[in-house]
């Protein structure tokens, strides 16, 4: 298993947790329709991992 740290992993932007800090939360709902990803800093999922800070896959 990955050892896992909390970490960004790329452009923080459109990440679901600073999407949050803004109150977009019409654009979270849009991107966690069919969640496959969770992040391991703060547990948020997302249809894809290029929205999350430090995603790992759900299966």
């Amino acid at each position: 298993m990955k050892d896992h740290k909390l970490v960004c992993a790329g452009d923080h932007k459109g990440h679901i947790c600073l999407l949050a800090s803004q109150n977009k939360f019409d654009q979270i709902m849009e991107i966690t329709k069919k969640p496959a990803f969770i992040c391991f800093n703060c547990g948020r999922v997302a249809d894809n991992a290029c929205n999350l800070c430090n995603p790992m896959p759900l299966k």
